[in-house]
């Protein structure tokens, strides 16, 4: 038996192949599957089977294509409602994997549909337990995203995510492995662990809602508090991973298209948007104009689902040379297909024709701290970060909703944004740019350059007694 975990970092998510005698399964996989179509000929075995925990909100799944590549079936737990050809599952229903067996335990609460898949080995012992969103490290999926006909409210499937953990996982043997969706950097919960696997034994003592003396009525109201409103993206991905969605081979043909400066420029002319993805520094010395960046060295895939909400958004994009394929498949992790290409040449291409080139002024901490007139001072960063320690006088305006609050910052006066790092306030000045805000000054390496200087900064406050 081989176990393997897939963590792909940008989406904080763990996608999960297994082998056992010449058949392999892969649970909850990201929509490009070349990578477990491949480990699979390596290996020589088959791929039996694709198991979804739910229809997931933050990303794609490439359960269609997989199942489509390979002929496996696709698996989901009860009350999962596909619009393609799967096999619903019963609760405790068992599955043959070469010597191994996975059984499908029904544990709603995160989605009325939500699985669990307990591993056992060729001695029958159980050995590890793929959570979903339903058991984190740390932590448990929350209860808001559940598709809208559900029926359920957030209390009610919290209640109900109660009983799942105490009924289908904690009465399970401590030295089994707990394998979850996600990690830390996942909107899908709230205080996740940056671990990717510990044993039910450790998170039993660490998780606070698996708490032994913790009553229904405390779990709900811990496991609903300080929920902040999901990516507005989350229901479209849902939708997907539900109804169906083009293949990646036919999403990459499409926006790997090469992209003349000047077809580039028509292409804009028709409201198709111009997504900047290189790092910010380069953003900052030359972009096209009325361009928003959001760089692909960063937490690229959840800003662009964020920001851009709309997954039939077209885009086209400035990408850094050999990286463009890569940009196309992570747009489409999250939904983003309708990329039509890039500019071939880059923004080298762009100025040597002679076109208009935007600038962003960046300027150092220390810098900033010289200044006798130091503007408006806008933090994007979160509610939360802003409240453990910011700036004497600044104003937050989180990035998440600056698009819907540009006319309060556009009040002639030079605005100076700051982040933690700089790359939030890259994409907050851009967004700002591209709607005609130009009085900007962006601090590169923002708050943790601002604390190098002698800037007045309120007292911190840990997070966590926020």
């Amino acid at each position: 038996m081989k176990i393997e975990q897939i963590y792909t970092g940008c989406l904080a998510q763990g996608a999960y192949y297994i082998q056992s005698e010449g058949e392999a399964i892969i649970i909850d996989p990201l929509r490009e599957v070349a990578p477990y179509v491949k480990r699979a000929e390596e290996d020589g075995v088959q791929i039996k089977y694709v198991f979804e925990t739910h229809f997931h909100a933050d990303f794609v799944s490439g359960h269609l294509t997989l199942a489509e590549k390979t002929g496996a079936k696709i698996i989901y737990g009860p009350e999962a409602d596909p619009s393609f050809d799967a096999y619903i599952a019963k609760d405790e229903e068992v599955f043959q994997i070469g010597a191994v067996t996975i059984t499908v335990l029904h544990t709603p609460g995160h989605t009325i549909e939500g699985a669990t898949f307990l591993l056992k080995d060729e001695a029958g012992k159980e050995v590890a337990i793929f959570t979903g969103d339903t058991l984190f490290l740390g932590d448990v999926g929350r209860p808001d995203l559940a598709q809208p006909d559900s029926g359920y409210t957030e209390e009610q499937l919290a209640g109900l995510l109660y009983d799942s953990l105490r009924t289908k996982i904690m009465t399970l043997p401590d030295d089994i492995v707990v394998y979850p969706a996600h990690g830390a950097g996942s909107a899908c919960g709230k205080r996740m662990s940056k671990e990717t696997q510990d044993t039910l034994g450790n998170q039993k003592k660490t998780n606070y809602a698996l708490r032994a003396d913790m009553t229904r009525e405390e779990f709900v109201k811990e496991v609903t508090d300080g929920l902040t409103a999901p990516p507005a993206y989350f229901p479209l991905n849902v939708q997907l991973n539900r109804e169906g969605y083009d293949s990646i081979d036919k999403v990459l043909d499409r926006g790997l298209h090469r992209l003349s400066p000047a077809l580039f420029e028509q292409y804009a002319e028709q409201e198709v948007l111009m997504l900047d993805v290189r790092s910010p520094k380069e953003f900052a010395e030359a972009h096209v104009p009325n361009s928003i960046f959001i760089g692909l060295d960063g937490n690229f895939a959840p800003w662009v689902g964020d920001l851009l909400v709309d997954v039939n958004q077209k885009l086209i994009l400035i990408a850094p040379a050999g990286r463009e394929e890569e940009a196309v498949t992570r747009l489409a992790r999250v939904g983003f297909d309708q990329t039509l290409g890039y500019l071939e040449g880059g923004i080298d291409a762009w100025k040597a024709e002679g076109r208009e080139v935007g600038q962003l002024s960046n300027v150092s901490a220390e810098e900033f701290a010289q200044r006798m007139d130091k503007g408006v001072i806008i933090d994007v960063r979160k509610p939360s970060e802003f409240a453990s320690e910011h700036l004497i006088g600044a104003k937050n305006f989180p990035l998440t909703n600056i698009r819907s609050r540009i006319t309060d910052l556009d009040g002639g006066h030079t605005l100076t944004l700051h982040c933690a790092g700089g790359y939030r306030s890259t994409i907050a000045a851009s967004i700002l740019k591209a709607n005609a805000v130009h009085d900007l000054v962006n601090i590169e390496d923002g708050f943790k350059a601002i604390l190098e200087t002698d800037l007045e900064t309120t007292e911190y406050i840990c997070p966590s007694k926020l």
